[in-house]
């Protein structure tokens, strides 16, 4: 659906909406607000869940969800900061929150191993039906296809903040592609247990690494950066 050119024209000429519409950064921002909000949301549900059940199992996906919220809430903070405080080094704000937002991705990085571990012990993988399964499986390589895009559009920024809000998108969804697995090897998978466990186990430990260097990277960046 198309937005019909003369609201969309009433929409760009509101200071928000011009902003929106020509401010690259801008739009990253009010994405991350968003993200930010949800994050929030699924980790109290997950710890609620967590404290009634006594789930070990929620109470990581908790620390998982929590943690996105945090870094993202990071990179607003900064940014309100950077336009509330214009004589403030905004360069160095942004390689301080760089450096934060990297030790949190390697203990989300951790999180993660410790959220396929249980998967795997507890045998923890949600069975859905074949129209779903293919929505979810749809909506987490429309993801995929967008982070690339941006990745390759965003190559020649040099803009922090930028990087660390890739970065973050991009550990979120390789923790989706690793839950797209397990819930696809059980629904349609014609393996059996033993090997189910093995490639789960394997992509947990990739994901895992993947996190680890996206958080060390951006840590020694920042340090760099910094002296």
């Amino acid at each position: 659906m198309t937005l019909n050119p003369k609201i969309a024209l009433q929409v760009v000429k509101t200071t928000s909406g011009k902003k929106i519409a020509v401010n690259y950064r801008y739009r990253n921002i009010l994405s991350t607000v968003v993200s930010f909000m949800f994050n929030l949301l699924y980790a109290i549900y997950h710890c609620v869940l967590g404290i009634l059940n006594l789930s070990l199992w929620f109470i990581a996906m908790c620390a998982f969800y929590g943690i996105l919220a945090i870094m993202r809430f990071s990179v607003v903070l900064c940014e309100l900061c950077e336009h509330n405080h214009r004589k403030l080094s905004s360069d160095d704000t942004e390689w301080f929150v760089m450096n934060f937002s990297g030790m949190l991705l390697v203990i989300l990085g951790l999180v993660l191993a410790t959220v396929n571990y249980i998967s795997l012990s507890q045998n923890i993988a949600t069975k859905h039906e074949e129209i779903i399964m293919i929505t979810i499986a749809t909506y987490t390589f429309y993801k995929v296809t967008i982070a690339l895009v941006k990745a390759v559009r965003q190559h020649k920024n040099t803009s922090p903040i930028l990087r660390i809000i890739r970065n973050i998108n991009y550990a979120e969804i390789s923790a989706s592609v690793l839950t797209l697995q397990r819930a696809m090897l059980v629904s349609f998978g014609s393996m059996n247990s033993k090997q189910i466990r093995f490639m789960n186990a394997m992509t947990g430990a990739a994901v895992y690494l993947f996190v680890l260097i996206l958080g060390l990277s951006m840590i020694t960046k920042s340090k760099k950066k910094g002296n």
